[in-house]
């Protein structure tokens, strides 16, 4: 009776589980080097930080905690990762911005996708999204083309930025 629970519990389990492609951490040190360190914090947003957030990126912020990952080399910070938890279809997509302390966008990456693996975009999509300024407000179908097959994915990936660039140029961004 045992091994039939702990089995039925597993085979409930399985399609629970998210599809992670990479962490959040690697990523980081992709972007600032394997000798860069990486902290990561969460930050919880006050009701009047979340609206001036919201306000910024117009958008609605589906959480009060966000969770910031901090490179630094040499004592020195050298740039910042946005986790972003967006829907994309009827699941959630997580996303990893990785911006500079210049306010640039250096790149994204998909870190989990819980929809089937074929709405993912592909790498020369998201490259699309390197060296954009944090002040520009991007928009699906304006700046960034959608993709055929996988708007919804597209749509939560381009709001998940102007979410991180709200965040970051409200809390992280040196005045």
């Amino acid at each position: 009776m045992k091994q039939f629970s702990l089995y039925l519990l597993i085979l409930l389990a399985f399609p629970l589980s998210a599809n992670i492609l990479t962490s959040p951490i690697d990523a980081m040190h992709q972007s600032y080097g394997a000798d860069s360190k990486i902290s990561k914090e969460n930050i919880i947003l006050t009701s009047k930080i979340a609206e001036k957030i919201e306000q910024d990126a117009k958008i609605k912020l589906d959480e009060k905690i966000i969770r910031v990952f901090k490179a630094s080399k040499n004592d020195k910070t050298v740039g910042f990762g946005v986790l972003i938890n967006r829907k994309v279809r009827s699941k959630n997509g997580v996303v990893l911005y990785i911006i500079s302390t210049d306010s640039v966008l250096k790149s994204i990456e998909i870190v989990a996708f819980n929809e089937p693996m074929e709405y993912i975009p592909s790498k020369n999509w998201m490259l699309q999204f390197e060296n954009i300024k944090t002040d520009n407000m991007l928009k699906v179908g304006k700046e960034i083309p959608t993709i055929t097959g996988a708007t919804m994915s597209a749509r939560s990936i381009v709001d998940g930025s102007r979410l991180a660039f709200a965040i970051y140029n409200e809390l992280l961004k040196e005045k």
